[in-house]
């Protein structure tokens, strides 16, 4: 995300418009990311986009931005608020989609799910997780669904996933909402029959895609997408240009379903597991190419 923010500021539309971008990381530090906030209105900027770490922490330095005349735009990870302009794909359809799409690939409606849900505290995991148990819960399902924490982490995911079926020993579906690489690869190294699994859009995952299915991995990959970030500078742009904007823009869902995963297209043999495939949003006027966000770095500046 830190290296497309970077490579869209570079963009030919968006340069002339920007005449200083300064980039902070503060990790999952709830309170590191208020201060920097703050620290980013005391300074002058005109506008501060944002990953929200907490969906009902920020209330009082909204209040602060929109009094200094700061355009403060949250996005992926978004605030339970109407005071500010939000940038995102709909969580709740993205949840709703992957359960929709495991119930059609288990014909009998039945068996036992593994859930890996996402960081917990934020607004992304909650409304996905909410919107996947509304379906696969949905009267005529018959679904056991186990629940694991993979903190959308490869690392995290292999482990809960191999420590799952280790004590439950088969299941019939998974719904990763990120770190799927990993959650894919603790299937193979248990030797767990393949199954229908709906991920996240890591370039690792949609390799394994289209490496394993022809030994039976099915896969749906739906994108929560970093250019999310490129968005965001371009409706703080405008709005900062007096242009009226929705109080909430939401991004189509980018998904690729077996069995139309290409490389080169839609996954990068040559990139790593980590990188994000889905970057280019036409309909938003944003289209970043996979080279010219990997030829930027992620350090603060």
């Amino acid at each position: 995300m830190i290296k497309m923010a970077k490579a869209y500021a570079a963009t030919p539309e968006m340069k002339g418009q920007i005449k200083e971008f300064k980039i902070v990381s503060t990790g999952t530090d709830v309170a590191a990311q208020i201060a920097a906030i703050d620290n980013f209105i005391n300074s002058g900027y005109d506008a501060i986009v944002t990953i929200a770490v907490n969906p009902t922490a920020f209330a009082p330095v909204i209040k602060r931005a929109n009094a200094a005349g700061v355009v403060l735009v949250p996005f992926d990870n978004v605030l339970d608020s109407e005071d500010v302009m939000m940038v995102n794909e709909d969580q709740l359809e993205m949840g709703g989609w992957s359960g929709q799409w495991l119930v059609k690939n288990i014909p009998s409606k039945s068996g036992k799910l593994l859930e890996v849900r996402g960081l917990p505290g934020n607004s992304v995991d909650r409304d996905r997780h909410v919107g996947f148990r509304k379906v696969v819960e949905a009267a005529g399902n018959k679904f056991e669904v186990v629940e694991v924490v993979g903190n959308w982490d490869d690392g995290t995911a292999q482990k809960v996933v191999a420590d799952a079926v280790a004590v439950h020993k088969k299941f019939d579906g998974m719904y990763v909402q990120g770190g799927s690489t990993g959650a894919v690869r603790a299937l193979i190294d248990a030797k767990h029959p393949m199954i229908p699994v709906a991920g996240e859009s890591e370039n690792g995952f949609r390799k394994l895609c289209a490496e394993r299915a022809k030994d039976g991995l099915l896969c749906t990959s739906v994108g929560q997408s970093p250019g999310l970030v490129a968005i965001s500078m371009k409706a703080a742009v405008a709005a900062l240009q007096g242009k009226v904007m929705p109080q909430m823009i939401s991004v189509p869902l980018p998904v690729t379903t077996h069995p139309d995963f290409k490389a080169g297209v839609n996954y990068f043999p040559d990139l790593t597991d980590n990188f994000f495939t889905t970057n280019e949003f036409p309909a938003c006027g944003v289209n970043l190419k996979a080279q010219d966000i990997m030829s930027k770095d992620e350090k603060n500046n």
